[in-house]
């Protein structure tokens, strides 16, 4: 099983703001290949930050496999729009995940929750 992370674990994680199980779970996923959306790395570096902080998010995102925009996800996004009240970053997310079959891991579970076939995980709960 896989795993996608979203924007907002990446900043709990890199932060070190998730609680110690949470840090410890997350370092289980991330040293085995983070993978994130495309979309993910237009929101974490989109924001203007310290170079130590941008230089901390560049290295993070170079480490991990980033996924495009797929015919496939285009799809899924235009469907869960349709099917959903989602923000269009979140919708590319979510078709992302369901397209890999990964679980996603994202604070923001309510944003997800009533997306059928999509398994999410808070890594401030696990």
């Amino acid at each position: 099983m896989g795993y996608l992370i979203d924007s907002n674990a990446i900043i709990d994680y890199l932060s070190g703001n998730l609680p110690e199980k949470g840090m410890l779970w997350m370092n289980d996923v991330i040293n085995e290949t983070p993978v994130v959306s495309v979309i993910v790395k237009i929101e974490v570096l989109g924001y203007k930050n310290s170079p130590e902080t941008d230089q901390l998010l560049n290295e993070f995102i170079g480490a991990c496999i980033m996924i495009p925009l797929s015919d496939e996800i285009i799809d899924q996004t235009i469907q869960l729009k349709k099917a959903h009240k989602i923000k269009t970053p979140d919708a590319i997310i979510a078709a992302t995940a369901k397209s890999l079959g990964f679980t996603l891991i994202s604070r923001n579970t309510g944003d997800f929750k009533k997306i059928k076939g999509l398994i999410v995980s808070n890594p401030w709960t696990v």
